[in-house]
């Protein structure tokens, strides 16, 4: 019976490159205190060897894990797998996340937290015992949540907020959330549009706060009353029906509607032809998101563009950096989005 090839280890190439195992975790964690001619020899090891780097190999450098922990809404979550429409925040954030960790040889997990739960601090203490993370980023509503930022203070563990400018520890992220919606608007009153209604998102989710306060600022500049054309949402497709029904059924009824998430701008096309209105002849439609169900709606819909992988990928790097000694400058990082125009918005006829 054959046998199995020998994996290559972190002591062959210590042994061919004739170093410590020390010296060759140095090199493969990219560590500044190699001299170049050492770090030539064990990468010519690492090359003949076809040695590919472990996490344990890793861990002998030092005290790190290269292990970086996302926390994600668990209830949120859940729910949209379950659904199966098309939602892919999490795609997206493991497709920044993970190829921006693969440069520097860290990995990156992901752990489903109810950020309302009575035993949050256990399920988190939990998570952070099993993983040991280097750092963790914080997605809303997490990333506002003062019970988990003083908790990952406390441990001394480094974190990012994506969608949070709160005051208080940890690097803030945004994806320019006030700007897009302010953006969408704008997109909306050159077409004409004046009575353009906004979908809000959850209350406990900052950055929905942001893009009412973007819609706001557009209307105000183009002189475009908006007392009425606020209704409340929280990601939900009942709560974008119902929203939109609210919209539609005003006396100077919307030409527009804006709604903070796919789902519920999905729901917001349904109420529009339950009335028998057509978009965008009769109303114009922009989501946020753009998730793969709004790109093959009918007709397509205008979107905001969110970054998230670009984002994820950005809190990646601010926290590697800062556990290798390289502080990032704590001052809020913007990642921009940016708004595509599709077959559901029109001029006002």
């Amino acid at each position: 019976m054959s046998r199995r090839p020998q994996a290559v280890t972190i002591r062959h190439v210590a042994a061919d490159a004739g170093v410590s195992l020390q010296t060759v975790s140095r090199v493969i964690n990219k560590e500044p205190n190699v001299r170049p001619a050492m770090m030539a020899r064990v990468q010519a090891s690492i090359a003949k060897l076809g040695y590919v780097p472990s996490i344990a190999a890793q861990r002998l450098g030092g005290s790190r894990s290269y292990l970086i922990l996302a926390l994600n809404d668990r209830e949120r979550t859940i729910a949209d797998w379950r659904e199966r429409q098309g939602t892919d925040w999490v795609d997206q954030m493991l497709l920044g996340g993970m190829l921006k960790g693969a440069e520097h040889g860290y990995r990156l997990l992901v752990e489903l937290v109810d950020t309302h739960s009575d035993h949050l601090e256990r399920e988190l203490l939990a998570a952070l015992a099993a993983v040991r993370p280097d750092g963790v980023i914080l997605t809303p509503p997490h990333s506002q949540n003062p019970v988990i930022a003083g908790l990952l203070e406390r441990h001394g563990i480094r974190f990012a907020r994506i969608g949070s400018l709160a005051t208080g520890p940890g690097f803030r992220l945004t994806m320019d959330d006030e700007a897009s919606a302010r953006r969408a608007t704008e997109h909306l009153l050159s077409l004409g549009h004046r009575r353009i209604g906004f979908v809000a998102g959850p209350p406990d989710y900052e950055l929905s706060g942001w893009r009412v306060d973007g819609w706001r600022a557009a209307m105000a500049a183009a002189g475009a009353p908006c007392v009425d054309l606020l209704a409340a949402g929280d990601f939900s497709h009942d709560a974008g029906l119902h929203a939109a029904e609210e919209l539609l059924a005003l006396a100077d009824p919307v030409t527009a509607i804006i709604a903070s998430n796919d789902r519920m701008t999905l729901a917001a096309l349904e109420a529009i032809r339950a009335r028998g209105l057509r978009v965008p002849e009769d109303v114009s439609l922009v989501s946020f998101d753009d998730t793969p169900m709004v790109r093959f709606a009918h007709p397509p819909l205008t979107a905001v563009v969110q970054p998230i992988a670009d984002a994820a990928a950005c809190a990646m790097e601010l926290l590697i950096d800062a556990v290798a000694g390289r502080e990032p400058d704590e001052a809020p990082v913007v990642v921009g989005a940016s708004l595509e125009v599709r077959g559901s918005t029109a001029p006002r006829r």
